[in-house]
């Protein structure tokens, strides 16, 4: 017996904001497909609002939200999506209005928006396809890169030995001072060789839109990882670049092609400091967790 369930996910992120409607196939004596449906993401930039100034989002960016709320709900309905959840991450946790501008929205659109920690973040994440990557003896230190901030997590023989969120994010990094910035690296250095001492054959994991965008650009074969040379000549071939260029011969988005470079850059550190020559970049992030956590019953 045959069975198609379709569940929805809203990850409202400090850069963008995305729906992700899958189907999840259900069989006897068969583990549940995931397979992606629908994606649709937004270029609404709330880590501009809450990372600078008074920290809070702007009134048009307020409007935005909630014609993307009445827009994903429709595009459910069409689906027929039976269960869904909303989880808003950095941006909205630091906003000053963060919670008032969740609450309008419920009362404007009747979706409930979660304001969730970096911790929740990361163990939502990790409840995805992970377990095929780090399974064996070897190490992976797991890095999500977002708007305005990065999950770090360390695994080892198939297990978490810790995790950590800092508040380094694309957005953040591109509004910061470079004093800050320079600081923040400077901890996150410091975080990564203290507990990735001894451990041997570390790789990285990288999600994110930024590493699935450099990905896609590196042409290889899913699965295959990416070499540290070739993600560094990358991030200089990206850097020599302007803007315009970037968007023009590239045809990154505009709202890609500025947070791309301090996102290449916080991988390559990465890597550089656990020592990892490899970065695994398999398709998973916030909203496949959600997908996986409210087909398990976990949410």
């Amino acid at each position: 017996m045959l069975e198609i369930k379709k569940y929805g996910a809203i990850d409202i992120g400090s850069n963008a904001i995305r729906l992700l409607i899958s189907n999840v196939i259900v069989a006897e004596d068969r583990d549940p497909q995931f397979k992606k449906s629908s994606l649709v993401r937004v270029p609404i930039r709330l880590g501009a609002d809450a990372f600078v100034g008074e920290g809070i989002i702007s009134e048009e960016n307020i409007t935005r939200m909630i014609n993307a709320m009445e827009a994903f709900k429709l595009l459910m309905k069409v689906h027929k999506v039976e269960r869904y959840m909303a989880c808003a991450t950095s941006a909205m946790r630091e906003a000053a209005n963060g919670k008032e501008v969740a609450e309008k929205i419920l009362i404007e659109t009747g979706v409930k928006i979660d304001i969730i920690g970096g911790k929740e973040e990361a163990a939502i994440i990790s409840s995805t396809d992970l377990n095929q990557l780090i399974e064996g003896d070897n190490s992976y230190l797991y890095v999500d890169v977002g708007g305005g901030s990065t999950e770090f997590t360390i695994f080892s023989k198939g297990k978490i030995i810790t995790s950590k969120s800092f508040k380094m994010g694309t957005v953040r990094l591109l509004n910061n001072k470079k004093s800050v910035n320079k600081e923040m690296f400077a901890n996150v250095e410091k975080w990564i060789k203290k507990n990735t001492q001894g451990l041997k054959r570390v790789s990285l994991i990288g999600s994110g839109g930024n590493i699935n965008k450099l990905f896609k650009m590196s042409g290889r074969t899913e699965g295959k990882p990416i070499s540290f040379i070739y993600l560094n000549a990358q991030y200089q071939f990206l850097k020599q670049m302007s803007f315009d260029e970037r968007v023009s011969e590239l045809s990154l988005n505009p709202d890609r092609a500025d947070v791309i470079i301090p996102a290449t850059k916080i991988y390559l550190s990465a890597m550089k400091w656990s020592g990892a020559r490899k970065i695994y970049v398999p398709k998973i992030g916030l909203s496949d967790g959600i997908i996986k956590s409210l087909f398990y019953k976990k949410l």
